[in-house]
């Protein structure tokens, strides 16, 4: 069922700043390669949140087959593929090498998501009520 949800949304517009702010002002070997992967499924996950209400779990599977398929693109070079080597932003955004390190840091982001909603609703955070919906 489509929603809006603006918490979700609020989250999924900071994790996309910080997201953005690991990719211009660091560069080192570990916050910009494995936390942004870490953290990017969670902004695909709030994405999706902001305007879909669906269980946790199928947000959370449909979020970590999207990243290891791009992931995977990133083995067949898809960057190439596309002609967008030298496009700077496609490279950011898409990724240029296949790391099966990536694949655990996704995995690992969206096991910390399930865990999170599971606390979440245990506490009763996640409530209807608190999203508007579209018919």
């Amino acid at each position: 069922m489509q929603t809006f949800n603006k918490k979700y949304f609020f989250f999924a517009i900071i994790l996309f700043i910080i997201e953005v702010l690991i990719a211009l002002y660091v560069n080192d070997s570990i916050i910009r390669p494995y936390v942004g992967d870490f953290l990017v499924v969670f902004l695909v996950y709030c994405a999706v949140k902001t305007f879909l209400r669906a269980s946790p779990i199928k947000v959370a599977i449909g979020v970590l087959l999207f990243s290891y398929f791009v992931e995977v693109m990133q083995y067949f070079k898809i960057i190439e593929v596309l002609g967008l080597q030298k496009n700077a932003v496609a490279r950011t955004v898409i990724g240029v090498g296949f790391d099966w390190i990536d694949l655990l840091a996704y995995t690992l982001g969206v096991l910390t998501i399930l865990f999170i909603e599971k606390a979440r609703l245990k506490q009763g955070l996640n409530q209807p009520s608190k999203t508007l919906l579209i018919k």
